[in-house]
């Protein structure tokens, strides 16, 4: 998943989150870090790409696109919903 900060400020990346909004089972917590201006991370499910952040949930299976449909939430420090991007069920499900 891609965070972009679309915002004219660089964004602390501390204490903001993405997890499952229906059964909120999977949660990323940010580290310390800045998002500058119009720049981009990615969180990934199992892997880790320093060159786009270093997140990952490290996790060994699909958690948005699997049999269910899901929703993911971006939720600031404070815990408040400032995004989400739902996902279909895989194919052949």
């Amino acid at each position: 998943m891609t965070i972009k900060n679309t915002g004219a400020q660089p964004i602390e990346l501390l204490g903001w989150k993405l997890k499952d909004t229906v059964d909120k089972s999977q949660e990323f917590i940010f580290p310390a870090g800045t998002l500058s201006s119009g720049a981009e991370v990615r969180v990934y499910t199992d892997q880790i790409h320093p060159e786009t952040g270093g997140y990952s949930f490290n996790r060994g299976s699909a958690i948005w696109s699997n049999c269910e449909p899901d929703t993911a939430g971006l939720y600031d420090p404070a815990g408040t919903l400032v995004s989400t991007l739902s996902y279909s069920p895989a194919p052949g499900c």
